[in-house]
């Protein structure tokens, strides 16, 4: 019997509950509270027309809608959840916090009352790849072992995973990915963390890179001794926080053998060899070779998953994994090879170092669709990739104009070696790309910007993307 979620439902019923943004994700938070008995009232800035559905499903099941431009304002409720895109700070969300709502989220509320061991994953780029690696060698690990333990995978990735609390036991496993946005205001900590890098990103959201950071390292924050934390040891910033964490640290470099006399153990590559080191000596774990995932990005993403999971997982489960995974789908997903042109997705690819990571994972040139959302992110390292890796540049989206400035601002720009196409629609981007490729060339959409200028989400992206090139 889970005691904690007993006392949340009790807690629960017969309060006034608001909820902020009716999303994918909300939905089943809203059906969650209602089956504790709470009262609750949805609001999001989308009028009744555009949720559709999902409205007249809301109000069926009596839930009180407040929608529009004024969505948020005069706020009276005891229990506020919000979406993570929504910043604590919002004036309205202050002023009922000042007149006693307690401000949480689906997130906090989970870590209050989670039975079992808690992965999380953050970080600017990797942490999908990383997350879900975590799921599949502890999947694999059951497997093996014909064990019973089950392993929810949730958070920025998948579904919430409050609506399953019921279906999680002592000896299961959750592993979350966790965005900066829910960790803005996180008071608690996983079990074992992992950061896999910090690099500008959301600054269109965050107040400043600060802020960002600050966001990302509540994920270690609150642990205690017992506590792990994964920590990137080729990355600066993660880098400078290995000796000022409470738990114990595991740190990974896949450039140098890392030496920090506070880690409990490292990963790191000699030669071809994935090797960790701990007070027990060296273990070898797998060879490069073994990865199927390409790219140095991907050895980083498994050295973070294998630390992460030491002493939980055998090294057969590991292999396992390493050869049979073949990637997340939106990540360096092959689409389709017509005329002898490779076509790829990395529509996740929404920061200018995921581009670079996806371009250095190809042993050529390749043709790279660009462009999105402005994130308010600096362009300069996605002109470096661009102007070293790319043959060809078609520039789409709000962001087209930033960007094709900065690459023709670079001091190594050359434009009869990098071509540059500007397309107003995404879909003549597409086209172009398919009039431009020769034989033996890849083209891959690796946008290095968010969606939101023209699509719901990155994924919407990368399925439009896939239509477009299967239609070719």
């Amino acid at each position: 019997m889970n005691e904690k979620l007993e006392k949340l439902k009790n807690e629960l019923s017969g309060k006034n509950v608001t909820v902020i943004g009716i999303g994918v994700s909300n939905t089943p938070v809203i059906d969650f509270l209602l089956s504790c008995g709470a009262f609750v009232t949805a609001r999001d800035k989308k009028n009744e027309d555009e949720l559709g559905d999902v409205a007249k499903s809301l109000k069926d099941k009596g839930v009180k809608l407040v929608l529009g431009e004024k969505y948020l304002e005069n706020i009276e409720a005891e229990l506020i959840l919000k979406t993570p895109g929504i910043r604590f700070d919002e004036p309205n969300i202050q002023k009922a916090v000042k007149n006693g709502a307690v401000l949480s989220s689906e997130m906090e509320l989970f870590f209050d009352i989670c039975p079992s061991k808690i992965f999380a994953v953050t970080g600017s780029d990797g942490k999908t790849t990383t997350t879900t690696l975590i799921s599949e060698m502890l999947k694999a690990e059951a497997e093996l072992r014909r064990s019973e333990a089950k392993v929810f995978l949730g958070g920025n990735i998948g579904k919430p995973l409050l609506p399953e609390i019921e279906s999680i036991g002592c000896g299961d496993f959750c592993v979350l990915e966790l965005s900066s946005f829910q960790l803005h205001t996180m008071k608690k900590s996983p079990d074992v963390a992992i950061i896999t890098n910090i690099s500008p990103n959301h600054l269109n959201w965050h107040t400043d890179m600060e802020e960002y950071i600050e966001a990302k390292r509540n994920i270690g924050k609150y642990q205690n001794e017992n506590g792990r934390i994964v920590l990137n040891a080729d990355n600066d910033i993660t880098a400078s926080m290995i000796n000022s964490q409470k738990g114990k640290v595991s740190v990974f470099s896949t450039s140098k053998e890392p030496e920090f006399e506070c880690a409990e153990r490292c990963a790191f590559l000699r030669g071809d060899d994935l090797i960790v080191k701990d007070g027990d000596g060296e273990h070898f774990i797998l060879s490069e070779k073994d990865i199927k995932l390409p790219g140095i990005h991907n050895v980083q993403n498994y050295m973070a998953a294998i630390l992460a999971l030491w002493g939980y997982v055998s090294q057969s489960a590991i292999l396992k994994v390493a050869k049979e995974f073949g990637g997340v789908e939106h990540r360096l997903e092959f689409v389709r090879e017509k005329g002898e042109v490779k076509y790829y997705n990395s529509s996740i690819d929404t920061s200018p170092t995921r581009t670079a990571a996806a371009l250095n994972s190809f042993d050529r040139r390749v043709i790279v669709i660009c462009g999105g959302y402005d994130k308010h992110i600096p362009f300069e390292p996605l002109a470096d990739v661009l102007i070293s890796k790319a043959k060809s540049v078609i520039l789409t989206g709000a962001t087209a104009q930033k960007i094709e400035d900065t690459v023709l601002a670079h001091p190594d720009f050359d434009l009869k070696k990098l071509p540059i196409y500007r397309e107003k629609e995404f879909k003549d981007a597409v086209t172009t790309a398919s009039k431009i490729a020769q034989k033996g060339d890849i083209v891959i959409l690796s946008p290095a910007c968010a969606s939101f200028d023209a699509f719901e989400n990155f994924a919407a992206r990368g399925r439009f993307f896939k239509t477009l090139v299967n239609e070719l």
